[in-house]
């Protein structure tokens, strides 16, 4: 392939700034040099109430494990408090809504073993869900609705904490 050389000096030149950035792999080694996974997997998610709070916590515990146990020792505790929320959409002149959005708000903080708040943010989900005649129907999209909410919530809350543990000393 043929190159001009402005071009190929461009590209080299981009590189070379890039790699030099100080960027590193979000699941590589943190800061301290231990393992993100093995530091993720010490962050203990507290008890969460109700359906779609348990379903987050499920979702975060396995994000933070892989799906085998927690570590036998934590060093962060993440409280969670949600919020949900649903808007009618489409609703006709009978006054009944052809389809629904659930919203789902969480506020966090993560919370290290002394007792100090070292991280604390929301994160927020909409998931939108068809309105249906049969009861089991609506019972059924608004539970997949949820879920949809509480994964993308939790894959939320899960980022934005490696993202603060891998910098963490």
């Amino acid at each position: 392939m043929w190159w001009p050389k402005p071009l190929l000096a461009a590209l080299v030149l981009l590189a070379l700034g890039l790699a030099g950035c100080g960027l590193q792999p979000l699941y590589g080694s943190t800061a301290s040099g231990s393992r993100l996974a093995a530091v993720m997997s010490s962050v203990e998610v507290a008890p969460v109430p109700g359906r779609v709070g348990q379903r987050v916590r499920n979702e975060l515990i396995f994000e933070n494990t892989g799906g085998g146990g927690a570590a036998p020792q934590t060093s962060y505790k993440l409280d969670i408090i949600i919020k949900e929320n649903v808007t009618n959409e489409l609703v006709q002149i009978s006054g009944d809504a052809k389809s629904q959005v659930y919203e789902l708000d969480a506020t966090f903080k993560l919370i290290s073993k002394d007792g100090k708040v070292v991280l604390e943010g929301k994160a927020t989900s909409r998931a939108a869900y068809e309105r249906f005649e049969t009861i089991f129907s609506n019972v059924r999209a608004r539970q997949d609705a949820e879920n949809r909410a509480a994964r993308t919530v939790a894959e939320s809350i899960k980022v934005r904490i490696a993202a603060y543990l891998s910098q963490a000393a």
